[in-house]
């Protein structure tokens, strides 16, 4: 469980993640010690994953996001995860319920190009079919802010 500081914590390192634990524990108003400290915890326990920056793939070329649902044969889930697992394009993986058995999140340059990922996608003879979206728009991105801040009874500010 996390507590109040470590969602303040979380929420400033997230907002200004270049800020040093020195500058982070003078806007908290606690000592760099107890700051260190709940970063090393929060790491060790899993809360915070990774401080490597989030890259945008459009910044580099990747335009068009899309969404790959796959149905796949029967005990062929680890194959298939390694067949995806090597081309670039394939940003996430997940096993779903529902239509389809895999979700796939994929980049490509453009729609020639989305083509082509989706050609090497289908290229394992485990996968039985697919269905493809195009997303047009992020209207929420990737967050957790808000869990964060739930999890410790406050919200976002």
């Amino acid at each position: 469980m996390i507590d109040d500081l470590d969602a303040r914590i979380i929420t400033l390192f997230t907002e200004a993640p270049r800020v040093g634990v020195l500058e982070a524990s003078r806007r908290l108003g606690v000592a760099r010690g107890t700051v260190q400290a709940r970063l090393d915890r929060l790491r060790a326990d899993g809360v915070i994953a990774s401080l490597a920056p989030t890259i945008d793939p459009a910044a580099f070329g990747y335009r068009i996001t899309a969404f790959a649902s796959l149905e796949i044969r029967q005990g062929a889930r680890e194959s298939v995860a390694a067949h995806l697992g090597r081309i670039p394009e394939v940003l996430e993986v997940h096993t779903i319920t529902g239509q389809g058995d895999l979700l796939c999140r994929i980049v490509a340059r453009d729609n020639d190009d989305l083509q082509r990922v989706i050609d090497d996608l289908v290229g394992d003879a485990d996968i039985v079919r697919t269905s493809t979206l195009i997303a047009l728009s992020t209207v929420v991105g990737p967050r957790v802010l808000p869990l964060v801040h739930d999890a410790v009874g406050t919200r976002d500010p």
